[in-house]
């Protein structure tokens, strides 16, 4: 079954798909009920600084689940945040080492950003508009685990990413 995965609520469609909208404050380390940005970032092993906060706010409460340094700058700058764009990269940098997000660089070049949840999940990318979408089949996961063990491979991890160009109808 295909699975869209996006934010904040579940929602159920008819034949078999299902859009997942995440709950803020999720993070790798989410064994647990959702905690604040502080709790999150003592986990992470993190100092908590007024920067780290604001961007992990941020990336939790966004619309826009992949963002660039410089989205989640313009962000700050329309909350009335003063922190540079190095701050913002400086930080992302320990965020992804600590857990907290992951960066991918799709064909744009541009590393964009988002909360490592934990779960296991693919993008798609418009070529056109350069919007990300996520995906879960387990069809698929099923198929590459069966393609790595005829291989001789246990399989540990993965990363698919589809380019293609989204349908304005849909």
């Amino acid at each position: 079954m295909l699975q869209v995965v996006q934010r904040q609520q579940r929602l159920v469609y008819n034949q078999g798909l299902i859009l997942y909208r995440r709950n803020t404050h999720l993070s790798k380390l989410l064994d647990r009920s959702p905690l604040s940005p502080t709790a999150d970032l003592k986990r992470a092993g993190l100092k908590v600084t007024l920067p780290r906060l604001k961007i992990l706010e941020i990336l939790e409460n966004t619309v826009e689940h992949h963002m660039s340094a410089e989205d989640v700058y313009k962000a700050l700058l329309a909350e009335d945040t003063e922190i540079g764009l190095a701050t913002v990269y400086r930080v992302l940098t320990q965020f992804e080492s600590a857990g907290l997000v992951t960066r991918h660089r799709f064909d744009s070049g541009q590393a964009l950003f988002e909360l490592d949840t934990g779960d296991s999940h693919d993008h798609i990318v418009c070529v056109k508009s350069g919007q990300v979408a996520e995906f879960k089949d387990e069809k698929l996961e099923e198929r590459l685990r069966e393609i790595a063990n005829e291989l001789g491979y246990e399989l540990q991890d993965h990363s698919i990413v589809l380019y293609g160009v989204l349908n304005p109808a849909e």
